[in-house]
């Protein structure tokens, strides 16, 4: 089966614990259903991909890796709630693959009070990042940098009047403190700068202050139905600023939503280029993918799989019998780790993860191109 077929099937309104197969469990909880589903599809693919490749291979010491997904719709009791369902089984040995900074926020005191770690979470928050908290292991760049870089190459293509809208919580602070930096750097400020309520958002107020400020491009922050939606309704309003938005919506399903609004949007990336054999890391994922007949490669699976090998190491680090303890200890001891020609440094003070940024933009066929 392929890996993206065996990942459907764990995915439901709600999806129960699977029966237990695996010898080395990992435990997952993010939106399946809701305004995330398409990358968290995308990316949960990837991580599949490489767990299932890893199995087929023989495991880790013989031990097979079995994924348990938990849909929380993005909601954060719910992913509170799943975290510690499966923080529950002590054969779960780590958490993975979170979706969004509230939802990974109400993790943290499972983590705490369970001591298991959590590593790639899908959010680049800083309050995830500094002052370190000791169970959470970063691996994509912050959303701040993908924010700041976004605004520079704007500036640098002779595009000044720049408008930004972001979501009214932490997710949507850092990129507006991103944006500020490459603002100030510019020294330009930007024509408008709105929030909205990523739970239930309401863009008709925006869209009315977009019309007065006339930017030429928006760096949109939100999921990828907030964006899509807002979108829509910028461009039925008449205008034709090209839309920015970052890396969260790098997946073929935020393409899908954004229809035929597509066309133009610039999309930061967090890891090379899905294409690019040079990369060390894309080579072998296009190999594993061409031995498990996966065709469709997106910037959400490739950071998938990336995550998932992150975490493999660390359980391969973790000796005969990984428990939590241990890999806790792996991580924090992952210094100068080469993912493929990407390196992770963690330490007990440091678990930033990667700092690479790069843009792309969606051709008239719906493809990524850089």
């Amino acid at each position: 089966m392929h890996a993206w077929k065996s990942l459907l099937a764990l995915v439901a309104s709600v999806v129960a614990l699977a029966p237990a197969q695996g010898q080395i469990r990992i435990g997952q909880t993010a939106g399946f259903t809701g305004p995330v589903a398409a990358g968290v599809r995308d990316m949960t693919a990837g991580a599949a991909l490489y767990f299932d490749t890893i199995n087929a291979r023989g495991g880790i010491d013989g031990q097979r890796l079995e994924l348990v997904s938990l849909d929380d719709q993005f909601q954060p009791p719910l992913a509170a709630k799943n975290a510690k369902t499966l923080a529950a089984d002590p054969k779960v040995v780590a958490l993975f693959l979170s979706r969004g900074t509230p939802q990974t926020q109400a993790m943290l005191p499972v983590l705490e009070q369970s001591k298991i770690a959590l590593v790639a979470p899908l959010t680049g928050a800083a309050v995830l990042r500094k002052p370190v908290q000791p169970y959470v292991f970063n691996v994509r760049a912050s959303s701040s940098r993908e924010a700041q870089r976004a605004i520079e190459h704007l500036m640098g293509v002779g595009v000044n009047r720049i408008a930004v809208v972001v979501p009214e919580d932490s997710s949507g602070l850092d990129a507006m403190a991103g944006a500020r930096a490459g603002f100030e750097a510019g020294h330009i400020t930007p024509v408008f700068a709105g929030q909205f309520n990523q739970q239930k958002p309401e863009f008709g107020p925006t869209v009315e202050a977009l019309q007065k400020a006339q930017p030429q491009a928006i760096l949109f922050v939100g999921s990828a139905q907030a964006v899509a939606g807002g979108t829509a309704q910028i461009r039925a309003a008449g205008l034709q600023a090209q839309i920015v938005t970052l890396s969260n919506n790098a997946s073929k399903g935020f393409i899908d939503l954004m229809k035929s609004n597509a066309h133009g949007t610039i999309i930061a990336q967090v890891f090379p280029n899905e294409r690019a054999i040079s990369s060390p890391l894309i080579k072998e994922v296009l190999e594993f993918a061409k031995a498990a007949h996966v065709e469709d490669i997106t910037p959400a699976l490739v950071e998938g799989f990336a995550d998932a090998k992150v975490l493999v190491e660390a359980i391969r680090r973790a000796g005969r019998a990984p428990n939590r303890n241990s890999v806790l200890a792996a991580l924090n001891g992952m210094s100068a780790y080469d993912l493929g020609g990407l390196r992770i440094n963690y330490s007990p003070s440091d678990h930033t993860g990667l700092d690479f940024v790069d843009l792309s933009i969606v051709d008239a066929s719906g493809r990524l191109r850089r």
